[in-house]
């Protein structure tokens, strides 16, 4: 029987991260910019009117992807920016995962934010506060969406199976069926106009 351990190369058993960049060791940047969230906000002439003004990095993620195959896992460091478009927060794409009972384990390491959940199935949906020192589980067959919600950038671990993949296509497709708005300075789930879904 052979080891797992001596295919894995020993980089990838060791990595030091960074929480003021969101960079694991060496790893390469995935940076998603404004304009690369279109049809994400609800708000069009919001959105328009932001990316007038720029195309500022909303968020960057770093990925340790160190073995494929049944049992082994993969993580990411992502760095969400604070702001807003009209009253929606920053926020990421969202995914599904390919593999749809796949699940992830998201642990907050700094900032304010939360996790915008929703039930494949049903549609049913959960807004769950991601904080520092705090772990949000996010069950199979469930889109989620990181939103911050704070001022200061929000920095986060996801840890998923390496067969778990993701399906942006889905979301752009598609979109979640509620959204994060600030209501009386609070983060509040409300329904996306009907019109967008």
């Amino acid at each position: 029987m052979s080891s797992n351990l001596l295919t894995i190369a020993p980089a990838d058993l060791f990595v030091r991260y960074s929480l003021d960049s969101a960079r694991l060791g060496e790893r390469p940047m995935v940076e998603r910019r404004l304009a690369d969230l279109r049809g994400s906000f609800a708000d069009a002439a919001a959105y328009e009117a932001a990316l007038a003004r720029g195309n500022p990095i909303l968020y960057q993620v770093s990925a340790v992807e160190p073995a494929s195959g049944d049992g082994q896992l993969h993580y990411g460091l992502g760095m969400l920016q604070p702001g807003r478009i009209g009253d929606e927060y920053y926020l990421t794409k969202g995914h599904y995962h390919s593999h749809r009972p796949a699940a992830e384990l998201y642990v907050g390491l700094r900032g304010e934010g939360a996790m915008l959940l929703e039930d494949e199935a049903s549609g049913e949906s959960r807004l769950v506060p991601l904080l520092p020192n705090s772990a949000v589980y996010v069950p199979g067959h469930t889109a989620h969406r990181t939103v911050n919600t704070g001022t200061e950038p929000l920095v986060y671990l996801g840890i998923y199976p390496s067969n778990a993949g993701h399906d942006y296509a889905a979301i752009a497709e598609k979109n979640f069926r509620h959204l994060v708005v600030a209501r009386d300075g609070r983060p509040t789930l409300i329904p996306r106009p009907a019109a967008q879904l």
